[in-house]
């Protein structure tokens, strides 16, 4: 994992949030696909920090993340 960066320098990445976080807010993240990697901020916070990952590491977190939901 990368060190967090300022969200300016990812300013004009599309951003998404999961359709799982539905409208209420509350503990929502919000993902951007760059080339190469994955950033990830706070949907609260979107001009605080930024974190970028691999996208190797994005797809494993993302993997594990719905092997636990299905257990």
């Amino acid at each position: 994992m990368n060190t967090a960066e300022s969200s300016p320098a990812a300013s004009g990445l599309a951003w998404f949030k999961s359709s799982y976080s539905g409208t209420e807010g509350g503990q929502c993240v919000e993902v951007a696909a760059g080339t190469g990697t994955v950033r990830i901020r706070d949907s609260k916070a979107a001009a605080g920090p930024v974190i970028t990952v691999s996208r190797e590491a994005w797809t494993g977190f993302v993997g594990l993340a719905a092997s636990e939901r299905s257990a």
